[in-house]
């Protein structure tokens, strides 16, 4: 299964959601995809998108947030396992492209694959769902699910380790930052 399918499944549930992704392919074929001010790259901080969408989901809990994670970027930050099943925003639906390897930064492999298993690694930290999909209809199903009903998620998608030619995107890193700003800004101005 290729992640640019799994995204592309799913993009329109993602329009009234905040969207956080990880560094590289997962940004760079989401914006392929076509570009929304509710898209946050977070291209240069490896490991941080899911205490980012933590941070927002709690901060904003009438908003669905949607994590676009790595499992290489998982595993330089298992302990945001265990953060996340503490504070259980019920908002918060952390999906873990799998592909066991570092593809963004040299395609070198991860722990997942030689065994590390990240759905018991998120249940044993205490995540109340969490589960392992391995075909495109598997993935729309389940995030579709995560999107639309309450309660926090941790969907690992096993995907393969192809990607984008090029891991940049056609944004300004700085100007993402302002226009997500704004975007959350317009939310709270129509919920007053």
């Amino acid at each position: 299964m290729l992640r640019t399918d799994c995204l592309r499944s799913i993009y329109s549930e993602l329009e009234k959601c905040l969207v956080v992704t990880i560094m590289g392919a997962v940004a760079a074929e989401l914006q392929s995809l076509g570009h929304s001010p509710n898209f946050f790259y977070l291209q240069h901080a490896m490991g941080l998108a899911s205490s980012t969408g933590l941070g927002l989901a709690l901060c904003l809990p009438h908003q669905k947030v949607v994590v676009f994670d790595g499992d290489g970027s998982l595993l330089m930050n298992l302990g945001t396992l265990s953060t996340l099943a503490r504070y259980k925003p019920k908002n918060l639906v952390h999906v873990v492209f799998d592909n066991a390897s570092l593809l963004s930064v040299g395609g070198f492999p991860t722990a997942t694959s030689t065994g590390t298993d990240l759905e018991g690694i998120a249940r044993a930290a205490g995540i109340p769902r969490a589960s392992t999909v391995r075909t495109v209809e598997e993935f729309k199903a389940a995030t579709r699910q995560a999107i639309l009903g309450d309660g926090l998620q941790t969907i690992v998608a096993k995907v393969e380790p192809v990607g984008p030619k090029a891991f940049l995107t056609d944004l300004g890193l700085l100007e993402n930052r302002f226009q997500f700003r704004r975007y959350i800004q317009s939310l709270a101005a129509k919920s007053h």
